[in-house]
């Protein structure tokens, strides 16, 4: 019986992200600045305008495909979306869909520096300013602009904001969702410690440096699968690495050095994918039955019936196809859930599958820029409640926050090494017993030189032993992004379970046989290694394995469960195992700890709003009475109605942080009226007003150098610089450690000034 032809791909659904509250607006303030800058002509650009209606249709249609790829509904609001937004606007999202597709598209045109609302606004009509704010704001939140590792994203908030007392959160795991989240955190204005326990960054992701130090050499987690719109993309491209596209042309080989015939290649090629498509089909028709079987047991099952691969060749070619899909899933076919194994299917990242030069441990280096961690601290005890996190460590020493957010692998948490007090949830304990977590191990080689064919990045062996079929099946030669001439064998299935107990001698000969028995017979001469090495993901106790997968009896739920906080958004989880649209990859704990940033971030402002006493400013911490009116009585900079202190000893320093302070007359007040007002009213109405930011003395250099026009200059400060403007009570409110700054250097500079009386 021949396998019939699989039946046409279905569309694809694409996946919510969670919400994020408004950004804080002093709209009184903003009125008060209106009113007096007046109805000066706007210095928008007016770019969208002068487009043809059809011209702007095409860039609307552009736009949106950009935020489809991103994971957008490409004309429906994501579920949190719908909370930014008033009524009348979310019972008509069109306007606020084509705001928000445009965001998205104008900063992955070039990410490397920082989208501000400012620059948004002059590419947008003024009617549209309430939906760029909504828009603006929630995407910078949830992490899908503005973030990254450039320069022009530093981890720390940024230089003109003023903080209101921060929540302090421990970050456990420095792996790409530990580190992502941290610096999101950081950015937010939040207290961040990142507890780490191996002596380096990284986690699963792990780049060594072999041959002397110069071959770089992934032993982790190594290729960028899928481009488009990958996060891992933009933070090479801001760091400007290049990529390499990994080539499609993979020949095969018999163990004696034969090349799988074409015709063969692609005939077992199309059983392997009809098998697959056959096995949704046979799910389908089972329903719940195929919750209990195993995808390894339904493509048996199914090339019986259809009586395909019958020849021992044929066997072997299919056998390899099955390895390379228990390698992408890091587990055997036996234990894969035929009903969701390739649930994740449908947010697959489109565009080539990349290497990145020089090793990914560039990314992870990037992203620990500026961020505090701790090495060599593992965590053996969570304690969580109402009123924040205890965390000790190995060693005893205890750490103590408002919140922790816990990125350790799946697998450390299946193997019950930590201990949560109170216990995790039931429904998030059977999460984490029915996913599976899978393994992949490697040996990688560093050889004198490329012996191997230079224009192919991957080549294949077959197995004689269907059991052995993931042993050395896949090489990955990194010649042209390492720095020298590496190869790269895979273990995975059963075979990677057998690896962990064979010697690392035994291993390397055995790799090397299979070489030699594949370019031998062609003439060439396969050298010994420079040096190797072998990996024991499984045996490694801070990770116990490789990734995760569906296992059977277990659905995209579990990551969905595996991903809630607990404590009452105390205690919080990320890690590629959390993330239900991206398991498995780099990317996907990359966005998971920008997801749990938003979260933290939310339950902080949450907690502000709720829990005053613990968390917002005191009065009895405030700023006394008149502090401000003190600090400017004698300015480090003054000119027309901008005045200036800083905090520094030395107020020149470029760098150094102050407050501006803006002298304002009343706006509301005509002349006429003025002297038909009473005396007392009338002096009370003429007093002037302030309005204070923070700001760098670079800043107000800015501004002295801008001209003699106050409006030009206010312009310059809040749409180019994005210098945000308050009133009295908002800066002592948000600005006390700011003033309390000014206030001391002040003190000290006068304290240098005064003479000295010397006592012998």
């Amino acid at each position: 019986m021949s396998l019939p032809s699989p039946p046409p791909p279905s569309g694809r659904p694409r996946r919510a992200a969670s919400a994020r509250p408004g950004s804080y607006d002093e709209s009184l303030v903003d009125t008060e600045l209106q009113a007096y800058l007046g109805n000066s002509p706007s210095r928008r650009i007016r770019r969208l305008r002068r487009l043809s209606p059809e011209e702007r249709q095409r860039e609307t249609e552009t736009e949106a495909l950009i935020a489809l790829s991103l994971g957008f509904p490409i004309d429906a609001l994501l579920p949190s979306e719908e909370a930014i937004l008033a009524d009348a606007d979310a019972a008509a999202p069109n306007d606020y869909i084509v705001v928000r597709n445009h965001i998205l598209a104008s900063w992955r045109a070039d990410p490397r520096v920082p989208l501000p609302r400012a620059r948004v606004l002059e590419t947008v009509a003024s009617s549209y300013d309430h939906l760029v704010a909504a828009a603006h704001g929630f995407l910078t939140r949830e992490g899908h602009v503005n973030f990254g590792v450039s320069a022009a994203f530093p981890a720390s908030s940024p230089a003109d904001a003023l903080q209101a007392p921060a929540a302090s959160v421990l970050v456990i795991g420095a792996g790409l969702a530990g580190l992502a989240a941290a610096r999101q955190l950081l950015r937010f204005g939040l207290r961040v410690l990142v507890l780490e326990g191996r002596a380096r960054p990284g986690g699963r992701v792990y780049t060594s440096r072999l041959g002397g130090g110069q071959a770089a050499v992934e032993l982790g987690g190594s290729v960028i699968t899928g481009i488009h719109a990958n996060p891992l993309g933009v933070l090479a491209r801001q760091l400007g690495i290049p990529l390499h596209k990994v080539r499609d042309r993979c020949p095969l080989y018999h163990t004696d050095g034969r090349t799988v015939g074409t015709r063969l290649d692609r005939s077992i090629d199309l059983v392997f994918n009809t098998l697959l498509d056959h096995a949704t089909r046979l799910r389908e028709a089972l329903k719940e039955a195929a919750e209990r079987i195993s995808l390894g047991e339904g493509i048996e099952r199914l090339r019986r019936l259809y009586n395909v691969a019958k020849s021992e060749e044929e066997r072997e070619v299919l056998d390899w196809h099955l390895a390379n899909l228990e390698f992408s899933n890091a587990g055997c076919l036996s234990e894969l859930s035929l009903a969701h194994w390739d649930q994740d299917d449908q947010f697959e990242m489109g565009g080539d599958h990349c290497f990145l030069a020089g090793g990914n441990s560039r990314l992870v280096h990037a992203l620990c820029d500026g961020v505090p961690v701790l090495y060599e601290k593992t965590v053996k005890r969570i304690e969580h409640g109402v009123d924040g996190v205890s965390i000790t460590v190995e060693g005893g020493q205890v750490f103590q926050a408002d919140m922790a957010l816990c990125t350790v692998p799946l697998g450390v948490l299946k193997s019950g090494s930590i201990v949560f007090d109170p216990e995790l949830p039931e429904n998030k304990l059977g999460a984490i017993q029915r996913l599976g977590f899978g393994l992949l191990n490697k040996v990688a080689m560093v050889f004198p030189s490329v012996f191997w064919d230079e224009e192919i990045d991957t080549f294949g062996c077959l197995n004689k032993e269907s059991s052995k079929r993931g042993e050395f099946f896949l090489f990955y030669s990194y010649h042209t992004v390492s720095g020298g001439a590496v190869l790269v064998a895979l273990v995975a299935g059963e075979a990677a379970l057998e690896f962990e107990k064979v010697d690392p001698v035994v291993t390397l000969h055995r790799v090397l046989g299979i070489l030699r028995g594949i370019y031998g017979p062609k003439g060439v001469t396969v050298p010994d290694p420079i040096q190797s090495a072998c990996t024991r993901w499984g045996s490694d106790p801070l990770c116990c394995g490789s990734y995760s997968h569906i296992r059977v009896g277990s659905s995209g739920t579990d990551y969905d469960i595996l991903a809630e906080s607990v404590s009452e958004d105390r205690l919080f989880f990320a890690g590629e195992a959390t993330n239900r649209a991206y398991p498995a990859t780099m990317h996907g704990a990359l966005l998971s700890g920008l997801r749990e940033a938003s979260r933290i971030l939310r339950a902080s402002q949450s907690r502000v709003d709720s829990d005053h006493k613990k968390y917002a400013l005191q009065k009895s911490l405030r700023p006394p009475d008149g502090i401000l009116e003190d600090l400017f009585t004698e300015p480090d900079l003054e000119f027309s109605r901008f005045s200036f202190v800083f905090s520094s000893m030395t107020p020149d320093d470029p760098q150094s942080m102050g407050l501006l302070r803006i002298t304002l007359e009343n706006p509301h007040l005509e002349g006429d009226q003025k002297d038909q007002e009473p005396a007392a009213e009338k002096e009370a109405h003429q007093k002037a007003f302030h309005l204070y930011a923070a700001i760098s003395r670079e800043q107000a250099n800015q501004l002295q150098l801008a001209g003699d026009d106050d409006r030009g200059r206010l312009e310059l400060l809040c749409k180019d610089l994005s210098v945000k403007l308050m009133g009295y009570d908002s800066t002592c409110d948000t600005g006390n450690s700011l003033i309390l700054s000014i206030q001391s250097a002040q003190k000290a500079r006068k304290r240098l000034q005064r003479p000295k009386d010397f006592k012998f």
